[in-house]
């Protein structure tokens, strides 16, 4: 979140952000509600001060006159007026302030989506076949591991069932990636409930603007989490770290939920994209002036399970108009899929700086007696499920139909080969 101070004293800076997001209007709003406000707020003080030296003026007097009486009834009546009109003002100027995304860091590319994201490097020998790769929505129903039908069934569109092997293959995943983030990364391990309080969702930065995308509870006013990220920003939501504390690395597992509103049409077919899918997520608290060399060491942890699962990949800097909403600076982490003849976004490793922090209000001492100041969040997919699942079954076919399972999954499968029915 931009703080109204902020805003108002480098109001060009924030213009030209938006701009190079393409989300320059809500900002015009912005000054003019608080321009209003504080007109209102200087017009209740006025007023307040007046029926404040009228009542003194009235005390020292034996009779009572009625034209002050009047006027100061009338002053009253106002004060209530505006304060009703600044509420509303405030309230709407709140709203406004939460839909404003965050700054874009000097060193993002300028561009209008995802066509202008630059590749920075790519890693891994795309593997020449010697017969024609399948997708893996022939592969797994082929191999008995992938159900659609059935998952349409039980619950709809963009759901499915992943069977035997299938689950299990997908759980190694998870097991595997958790396991190697903490062990060769440093990170905690957190298991994080997946439906979160409203408040968590407005300090992550997906709410207000994201409600349409979100699963709600009403009854109980809960939301599913989207991401890992969610509940973790809020695991130090409204609190001040101590000094020695940052940085902070967390590495969670959640099933994230998703109603896809804003891809209504896109990739129908096969796993990618579905209302329910897995993530391992990777989050770092850090101090401000360390976070963009975090970032850095977030992208590289994400691209070590892409190279110990021996799939293709490449890395692609954001520019500013495919930015996430809270991020300022980012990197998607792509594998190659030669079933789809597509790359898979598996990570999204982004810098939100403060952004998110002043939204939940998490602040760090740098200094014992030091004033708190904001900490810089970090987020980014280490890996996510089930695009993983689709790089894997589709990179490692063999002619027969069967699935070679990755040298560092083995021992979480139990298995070398997954084979036909």
């Amino acid at each position: 979140m931009l703080g109204l101070q902020f805003i108002r004293q480098n109001t060009d800076i924030v213009r030209d952000s938006l701009n190079k997001r393409g989300e320059a209007a809500a900002l015009d709003d912005v000054l003019r509600l608080d321009e209003e406000r504080r007109r209102l707020i200087q017009e209740v003080e006025s007023l307040r001060s007046r029926r404040k030296q009228a009542s003194k003026e009235i005390a020292g007097l034996d009779e009572k006159p009625a034209e002050l009486i009047s006027e100061m009834k009338d002053v009253g009546e106002r004060i209530k007026s505006l304060d009703n009109e600044l509420s509303r003002n405030e309230e709407e100027l709140n709203d406004l302030l939460l839909r404003i995304p965050n700054l874009v860091h000097p060193d993002v590319p300028v561009g209008k989506d995802e066509t202008d994201n630059v590749e920075v490097r790519r890693r891994g020998e795309e593997r020449s076949f010697d017969f024609k790769p399948l997708p893996h929505w022939d592969i797994g129903p082929g191999l008995g591991i992938i159900d659609f039908e059935r998952g349409v069934k039980i619950s709809g569109s963009r759901f499915y069932v992943l069977r035997g092997l299938g689950a299990k293959l997908q759980r190694a995943l998870i097991a595997f990636m958790l396991d190697f983030h903490v062990r060769e990364h440093g990170c905690t391990e957190v298991y994080p409930p997946f439906v979160v309080k409203e408040e968590c969702m407005v300090g992550s930065g997906n709410l207000p603007k994201f409600a349409d995308n979100l699963y709600h509870d009403a009854e109980d006013d809960l939301w599913f989490v989207p991401t890992a990220e969610v509940p973790v920003t809020g695991l130090h939501r409204d609190e001040i770290l101590e000094p020695g504390t940052l940085p902070l690395y967390y590495v969670a597992y959640t099933a994230c939920f998703r109603r896809e509103k804003m891809s209504a049409g896109r990739d129908t077919r096969g796993i990618k994209r579905g209302h329910q899918f897995d993530k391992v997520e990777l989050y770092k608290f850090s101090e401000p002036g360390s976070s963009d060399a975090e970032l850095e060491g977030m992208v590289a942890d994400a691209e070590s399970i892409c190279q110990s699962l021996e799939i293709p990949y490449r890395v692609l800097q954001l520019c500013s108009g495919d930015l996430g909403f809270a991020s300022m600076k980012s990197y998607d982490i792509e594998m190659w899929a030669p079933g789809c003849e597509e790359w898979l976004e598996v990570s999204s490793c982004s810098n939100c700086g403060d952004f998110q922090a002043r939204r939940a209000n998490i602040r760090y001492r740098p200094q014992v007696g030091e004033k708190p100041r904001f900490v810089h969040t970090l987020n980014g997919s280490g890996l996510a499920l089930p695009r993983v699942l689709i790089a894997v079954l589709e990179n490692c076919q063999q002619p027969d139909g069967s699935v070679v399972v990755p040298e560092v999954l083995r021992p979480y499968t139990g298995v070398d080969i997954i084979e036909p029915l």
